[in-house]
């Protein structure tokens, strides 16, 4: 796995013709040369330049003390983060697997080639404390840049030369705080020079080659289809459910290069938080435009899909995989618990091969658009004005129905069928828990105690849904070997242990029901 870390730099037009004093700058102690260095790298992008449209670099870097692969990727306040892998994990021309995997949420699954080949010798200043601790790095870049044939062409009737030479300064914090980049920068400003139009060096050698409109580095997002939605009122249900939709939006995009390298829990994260702007749509119709929202409903409902079976594989291995070691010796825990992580691992890796293969479609990018269409400004309606008291309505209509859900499985004789009502008050208590959130802290302790309350229904059903499909698991697991195999009686305990606490699971959610309505 890649190494990352937090890069705070900026860049500067030209160099100083004297160096720095240490008086102006906080901190600061002295300066130390930190030598030279001869850098070679390439740069790779899209042939539209999507990354760097997006404000991110992806590189490979010979020479210096950090030679690898880079990937730097906009982080908050003006800083990057920027992973690294050795030099070993990709060949000249192609990429180490991971940051393609990192990278494929910009890119929408166009093919990635070199585009600029730039070298550079860098002259550093290290600035010390009194202890020798280095604060910042300043560095002096003379670069020579050609352009590749993955870049695209001039467009317009301007020509941008294929290849550029220029100067300039960067510095960048090691142990130090943005107040002495503000210090450095001042002392910049007074001797004349300035930050350059392009923070990237990749930016400054095609920035006559980006398409109109993205010169800045800035996004072109796809425009949004129907009437024009209207921003949220100061203080609204609307501007609370606004946020949160955005909350939504980042975190899938977070969760996309970390499901595409199957990261521990991954999946069942990115699931959570379709199921929440699934829950935010549905709970918040009545101040949504649905004729937008509906069919968004549908996409993530189908992606929803997606991710669960390889959520549901991974649930089985974990439950019925720990429950097989505490078998008994003539349940023969460890092959029975070896033939169950066989059997759901393959069905795991199956279904998030299938999944990956969805992410990098064109209906998942199309998806995620719209998601950012969403969140950037949600279709409200006029009820979207109105303030808390809206808010409280809404989680009364989603507590009445996860009650009445809930009460009419509770009045069903056991079996098939109630288990069926029972899974589907799960997913409403569910729906109840994500509303609420929808609208915590905006709405107050009400929307906090409906949380709470619902996650008391949501939890012991959870556990008898699992119990349900451990069954089927089992069943499952069962016919796919033989029968004389010595893992098969540990299966017909575990399978008659499915149920044992069913009774006890649905007494629980039934106690949780009675404080729902408080």
């Amino acid at each position: 796995m890649a190494t990352v870390h937090k890069e705070t730099e900026r860049t500067y037009a030209g160099a100083l013709d004297h160096p720095l004093s240490a008086e102006r700058l906080p901190q600061v102690a002295g300066m130390r040369t930190g030598g030279t260095e001869r850098l070679d790298a390439v740069y790779f992008d899209t042939p539209d330049l999507r990354l760097l449209r997006r404000g991110v670099t992806l590189r490979r870097r010979t020479g210096g003390h950090d030679e690898g692969w880079h990937l730097k990727t906009p982080g908050e306040d003006g800083s990057r983060n920027e992973s690294r892998l050795p030099l070993a994990d990709g060949a000249a021309g192609h990429l180490p697997p991971e940051l393609l995997a990192r990278t494929a949420l910009d890119t929408r699954g166009r093919p990635v080639a070199p585009v600029v080949h730039l070298r550079t010798r860098r002259d550093l200043t290290l600035l010390v404390d009194e202890g020798g601790n280095t604060l910042a790095e300043l560095a002096r870049d003379t670069v020579s840049a050609r352009v590749l044939g993955g870049a695209p062409p001039s467009p317009g009737p301007a020509v941008a030369p294929d290849a550029v030479d220029w100067v300039e300064t960067e510095v960048e914090l090691v142990d130090g705080g943005t107040g002495l980049l503000d210090a450095v920068e001042a002392e910049f400003h007074r001797r004349g020079l300035e930050r350059a139009a392009q923070q990237s060096k990749l930016g400054h050698a095609l920035a006559g080659r980006l398409p109109d409109g993205a010169d800045d580095g800035g996004w072109t997002r796809p425009a949004a289809s129907g009437r024009a939605a209207r921003p949220p009122r100061s203080g609204s249900v609307g501007e609370a459910l606004a946020g949160y939709l955005r909350d939504q939006a980042a975190a899938l995009r977070t969760l996309d290069p970390a499901v595409r390298l199957d990261e521990p829990d991954s999946v069942h994260r990115m699931r959570v938080h379709v199921r929440r702007l699934r829950s935010a749509l549905a709970a918040h119709r009545r101040i949504l435009d649905r004729t937008a929202t509906d069919p968004l409903d549908h996409e993530l409902r189908w992606f929803g899909k997606v991710l669960g079976r390889a959520r549901d594989a991974e649930v089985i291995a974990g439950r019925l995989g720990a429950q097989a070691e505490d078998l008994p010796p003539e349940g023969h825990p460890a092959e029975t618990a070896a033939r169950i992580r066989t059997w759901s691992g393959a069905r795991y890796r199956e279904a998030h091969h299938a999944a990956v293969r969805a992410m990098d479609g064109r209906r998942y990018f199309a998806l995620l658009d719209a998601v950012e269409r969403l969140a950037e400004r949600p279709p409200l309606k006029g009820r979207a004005t109105r303030g808390r008291a809206e808010a409280r309505r809404m989680l009364d209509r989603q507590r009445g129905r996860a009650a009445r859900r809930l009460d009419q499985a509770l009045d069903m004789a056991p079996g098939p069928q109630r288990d069926g009502r029972l899974h589907r008050a799960r997913k409403a208590a569910k729906r109840a828990r994500y509303a609420a959130e929808s609208v915590t802290p905006f709405a107050g302790r009400p929307a906090d105690r409906l949380r709470k309350r619902a996650k008391g229904i949501q939890q012991p059903l959870g556990a008898h849904q699992d119990g349900v499909m451990g069954e089927r698991a089992l069943a499952g697991i069962a016919d796919a070997g033989p029968p004389d195999d010595r893992s098969a009686f540990g299966l017909g305990i575990l399978h008659a242990r499915q149920r044992a606490d069913a009774a006890r699971q649905v007494k629980q959610a039934a106690k949780a029901r009675k404080r729902l309505a408080g």
